[in-house]
Formats: structure tokens, C-alpha cells, sequence
């Protein structure tokens, strides 16, 4: 819509400087409550296959299809009340749905206790965010587990919601908004029961191939785009080549080995999950050891990322009138 010019700047400048109040709404759990209710329904009455899947695909299109139109709605019946109530409102939904300060406040609550060498206050803190065991983690794991975090979460918190919001501004009538809270939807769908164990094997099938599939593109984008910034497009793009095919998930992979490639380190290895062991593959190499400042320097390339395809985007709605 013509108002994006301004919403996606707004958008992106609110996040970074207060991303999601504790204390607030958010978007997500108005998800989360159809979620939990709409699965607490389905699979007290389906135990077929068949059934929890064809439930399953309900869900997944209903929400992710639902969450675009209550967006665009929104868009349209506040601009039409005032333009400026349509800018504001847009911007501060669109904002919730980047994850840039959060995923930045979530690292530095980590690396704070760690540095001053309090590792239980830092295991402690470290379980908020993943979903490993984190009781037995030494520094080096603990600085793993952040930097996987941070790296994994670049795409599908931040990234890839820009990525929808930019391609919505650039469509007629579509809008920035709606996009993004559609794309949102399919995360938080993909979080809640993408799973491939019991009680979600069948019923959130569909909600992880749609998040895979929407967040394929972006995600490739992003590893383009950090390979240009890195001055080292070719070296790191081999390495990820080399290594991020061998994660079981089209797009984690690839988002982890590119920040790898670039600072240096290694991520991946052995992970235990309610004392199971889990192994994850070797992306990188070990040229140097994870250090607070690889976390820090990973939050910076996405920051760059971010205002990289913002300005891209802002130069073309702007040429376009």
C-alpha cells in the first residue's frame, strides 16, 4: 500500500529500540491461543492418520491465511479512518512481528552471567531460550547454544518477516502488514507442532512443510546477502555448500553455517534433550573458539542485513511514487 514507505522504517526502528514489552499484547498469543485450542479439540476426537492430517492442513492454511486477512482488514479500515492511524497501527503490529531486540536482549541475558564466570545463572538463563538440556553445559557449549540461537532465530525471527513485509509493500494493494503476519503465523505454527513426534506427528505436518517451503527463499537470500557483506562471497558460500545440506532442515542449516563461514567458528555437535543425546552436523570450521564476541559480531551482520534490504526496498517504493 502507499503508506508503506513509511511503516517499514517506523516498523524496523521500533523494534530495535523496544522490540516486545513483557507486559503487552503480542500478535503471537492470539496465535497461540487458537493453536493450543483448535490441537486440544482435534486430537481429543481424530486418531486417524488420515484424519489429524487433513485437520492438520485445516489449521495450517486457516491460520497463516486468517492472520493475512485480519492484517490486511486492519490496514485498510484504519488508513480509511486517518492516514496517520493507519501508519502508526501498522507500524507497531509489523514491528512485533521482527524479533531483532528480542533475539539481542536474549543473547546479552545469557552472556552477561557467563562473563562473570557464574555458569548456573548463565545455564539458568540459557534454558529460557532452548530447548537442549543446559544443566551440565560448560562455557564453550553454553557460547555454542547462544550462537546457534542467535544464528538460527536471524532468519526465521527477523529475516524472513522483513523479507514477507518488503514483498508485500512491493505488490499492489497487498501491503506490508498483512504478508508479515501471515508469515508469522506459519513460524509460530512450525514452534508450536511441527514436530515429528507423538502427539504431532500427523497434525503438525503440514504446518512445518508450509514454514520450510515460505522460509526456503528468504533464507537463501540471506546467505547471499551475508556472503556479499562478509567481502567473502565465494569462500563462504562453499563452505556453506559443503556443510549446511547435512542439517536435517532445508533452512537452519544453512542459516547457522553462513554466520559460521563468516566469523570463523564452528557450530553443531552432540546435544542431549531431556538426557537423550542428539547429534548435530559439524557446520564451519574451527579456525578460532566461539567467544562473546562472535555472538555480538552475528547480531551486527544481521543488523547490517536488515538495513541493507530496508534501504533497498525504501529506494524502490520511493522511485516507484
Amino acid at each position: 500500500m502507499k503508506f508503506d514507505l513509511y511503516i517499514l522504517p517506523i516498523a524496523a526502528l521500533l523494534d530495535y529500540l523496544i522490540g516486545d514489552p513483557w507486559n503487552w499484547w503480542h500478535p503471537v498469543q492470539g496465535m497461540g491461543w487458537i493453536i493450543s485450542g483448535y490441537t486440544t479439540v482435534v486430537l481429543k476426537w481424530f486418531k486417524s492418520p488420515v484424519a489429524l492430517r487433513a485437520a492438520g492442513v485445516g489449521l495450517a492454511l486457516g491460520l497463516i491465511l486468517g492472520c493475512a486477512g485480519v492484517g490486511w482488514a486492519i490496514a485498510r479500515f484504519t488508513t480509511q479512518l486517518h492516514p496517520l492511524l493507519g501508519i502508526g497501527v501498522q507500524s507497531v503490529l509489523l514491528a512485533s512481528c521482527l524479533a531483532g531486540r528480542s533475539l539481542r536482549a536474549a543473547a546479552i541475558e545469557v552472556l552477561q552471567p557467563l562473563q562473570q564466570q557464574d555458569l548456573p545463572a548463565a545455564r539458568e538463563r540459557l534454558s529460557r531460550y532452548v530447548g537442549r538440556d543446559t544443566q551440565t553445559l560448560s562455557e564453550p557449549e553454553i557460547l555454542r547454544a547462544v550462537l546457534e540461537t542467535v544464528t538460527e532465530n536471524a532468519t526465521d525471527g527477523v529475516l524472513a518477516p522483513l523479507f514477507y513485509a518488503l514483498l508485500g509493500a512491493c505488490l499492489p494493494i497487498v501491503g506490508s502488514l498483512p504478508l508479515a503476519l501471515g508469515y508469522k503465523a506459519a513460524s509460530t505454527l512450525d514452534s508450536m507442532v511441527g514436530y515429528r513426534r507423538e502427539p504431532y506427528t500427523h497434525l503438525g505436518w503440514c504446518s512445518a512443510k508450509v514454514d520450510d517451503i515460505l522460509t526456503w527463499l528468504p533464507c537463501r537470500l540471506v546467505v547471499l546477502t551475508l556472503g556479499l557483506l562478509s567481502r567473502r562471497p565465494l569462500p563462504v558460500w562453499r563452505v556453506c555448500r559443503r556443510d549446511a545440506p547435512q542439517d536435517p532442515s532445508p533452512n537452519s542449516g544453512w542459516s547457522e553455517c553462513v554466520y559460521a563461514a563468516i566469523l570463523g567458528v564452528q557450530v553443531g555437535g552432540m546435544n542431549y534433550y531431556n538426557g537423550v543425546p542428539k547429534p548435530k552436523p559439524l557446520l564451519g570450521d574451527p579456525l578460532q573458539a566461539i567467544a562473546p564476541r562472535h555472538i555480538h559480531q552475528a547480531l551486527q551482520l544481521t543488523r547490517w542485513c536488515c538495513v541493507l534490504w530496508l534501504g533497498s526496498a525504501i529506494i524502490l517504493l520511493a522511485l516507484r511514487g
